[in-house]
């Protein structure tokens, strides 16, 4: 009787640390299921494409970029950005980069944004007089308001680092499209 006992003992607490454990992995897995699609769930991707085409002009811009949204209010994330522009016989650049931006949504249809971008210039002056090249880095750095509606917003951003003389925007003030999924 005494060893049907423990048998039956044995069996019983083997049963429930089964059990037990199986409930525990399940759990674990249900948490780290939830950690994954949470993270996700609050990343917005988006960016722009840009063509400008004309007599001898091509200008061709690629820039996607990720958001994470903090909250309702704050979103952070990273872009890269593309550009190629050609004026036939005059000039020709090519401009790579990425940036990093913060938008905060006071409400629903106001978005201020700041972003800090740098860019790698590479580009030709193709004169009859001269061919003349320069690289070098192009530092922005962007404040910007805009109006917001639902995933897309509307607005201006003005470059605080913006100098007439070694720059590749012709002025301070930029309008803008902003677009995330």
């Amino acid at each position: 009787m005494k060893k049907n006992f423990v048998i039956n003992l044995t069996f019983l607490l083997t049963i429930v640390f089964l059990f037990n454990s199986n409930i525990e992995i399940c759990a674990q897995q249900t948490a780290e299921i939830k950690t994954k699609s949470d993270f996700w769930n609050h990343v917005q991707f988006g960016g722009g494409l840009g063509l400008g085409i004309g007599n001898g002009y091509a200008d061709i811009m690629v820039a996607p970029s990720a958001i994470y949204n903090f909250n309702e209010y704050v979103s952070a994330g990273l872009g890269l950005q593309y550009n190629y522009v050609k004026q036939r016989d005059l000039y020709s650049a090519n401009m790579y980069g990425g940036s990093i931006i913060a938008l905060f949504q006071p409400f629903n249809e106001l978005q201020i944004s700041t972003e800090l971008e740098q860019l790698r210039i590479n580009r030709t002056y193709d004169s009859n007089l001269t061919a003349d090249s320069q690289d070098f880095w192009n530092t922005a750095l962007f404040l910007g308001a805009g109006f917001r509606n639902e995933n897309v917003t509307f607005g201006v951003r003005y470059n605080v680092l913006h100098r007439d003389r070694d720059n590749i925007y012709a002025e301070a003030f930029m309008p803008f499209v902003r677009v995330f999924f």
